[in-house]
């Protein structure tokens, strides 16, 4: 369950186009050419620099943004110092190029670009809102990723991903959670992907989303028959509740005091392991342990409390016997 999982190395300049024509309102400027080119990195770049002449850190392999500011300063210089500056950024193996607000590139670097199979793409939204846009699709589409074979559920806003052996009744302690009013994000096989600031989204796959694999009854539509308030598409995950056969020999945790975690893509996320055996209420138990970890959340944690309550208590009894000890002292030396 552990490891680092896999990530897309690239993704082609047409798959960033049709991924994002509409959602950014893309418009090809230059020729229907370029499509296969690869995009290598998240990041992005806005060439404002590199334009200038300095090229010494020029992160060419990124997604290159062209806003005012760097319109501004191209429509001020003159042709031949035009030519120059855009035959140096473009001599690079550039993936591709937005202008952003409607800015009308000049015609050279759209001959440049042309002869160069590089597409230039032009969109009437502002540069922060391209900018952030872009950001968001490039990290997702560069993002770690890895599948474990599980049940993922939203109990009260907190997301439960179920593991355990095969039979061992994850599908059927979510099937209970979405009778009593929780949400099923994904059943079997979970997608994990990790966000920014060690976040990991969990959803399930397209030719399955929704559905619950039930031993002995078969597959089972949850959207259809509890309504779209019954599912989600996707789900931070929280805690994870590993769910084990009961074994009398096994010392399960008592207390809470000794938190484990459970390393996903390199992310600590609290663990509980939660022993199975005839009569026990699963389901509740699920529920306290989403409502624990709000309360943790909030940076409550009852089981460290009552570990510094109990010290306190010791100490002030430690502390009433010291002072026992001394009335016992004065009056054994009173001789008269």
């Amino acid at each position: 369950m552990s490891g680092k999982g896999l990530r897309n190395s690239s993704i082609t300049v047409g798959d960033f186009y049709e991924g994002n024509c509409q959602r950014m309102n893309l418009k090809l400027l230059s020729a229907n050419t370029g499509f296969e080119r690869e995009i290598v990195e998240a990041e992005i770049h806005r060439p404002g620099l590199a334009l200038a002449g300095f090229l010494e850190l020029f992160t060419y392999k990124r997604v290159q943004v062209l806003g005012n500011t760097e319109m501004r300063y191209l429509n001020a210089l003159h042709s031949t110092q035009l030519s120059k500056a855009i035959e140096n950024v473009l001599k690079f193996d550039l993936p591709c190029i937005v202008v952003t607000d409607s800015n009308e590139p000049p015609e050279i670097l759209l001959k440049i670009a042309n002869k160069r199979k590089i597409c230039v793409f032009s969109s009437d939204l502002g540069t922060t809102r391209i900018t952030s846009l872009l950001s968001d699709y490039l990290q997702t589409v560069f993002a770690p990723r890895t599948s474990i074979h599980g049940t993922l559920v939203d109990v009260y806003g907190i997301g439960v991903l179920f593991t355990g052996r095969s039979g061992i009744g994850k599908s059927e302690v979510a099937l209970d959670l979405v009778e009593r009013g929780h949400r099923l994000v994904a059943d079997d096989l979970i997608v994990i992907t990790k966000k920014s600031g060690d976040i990991l989204i969990g959803e399930g796959q397209d030719i399955s989303e929704h559905l619950l694999e039930i031993r002995g009854l078969g597959l089972i539509d949850i959207k259809r028959m509890y309504g779209i308030w019954a599912v989600r598409v996707h789900k931070r995950i929280e805690v994870v509740v590993d769910l084990v056969a009961f074994d009398p020999k096994v010392d399960y945790d008592r207390t809470g005091l000794d938190g484990q975690n459970r390393d996903i893509l390199e992310v600590g996320i609290p663990c509980i392991t939660l022993p199975i055996n005839p009569g026990k209420n699963i389901t509740v138990i699920v529920e306290t342990i989403a409502m624990n970890q709000m309360l943790k959340i909030q940076g409550h944690n009852t089981a460290h409390e009552f570990n510094e309550r109990l010290i306190d208590r010791m100490r002030l009894k430690e502390k009433a016997h010291l002072t026992q000890l001394k009335k016992t002292d004065y009056i054994d030396k009173d001789t008269e």
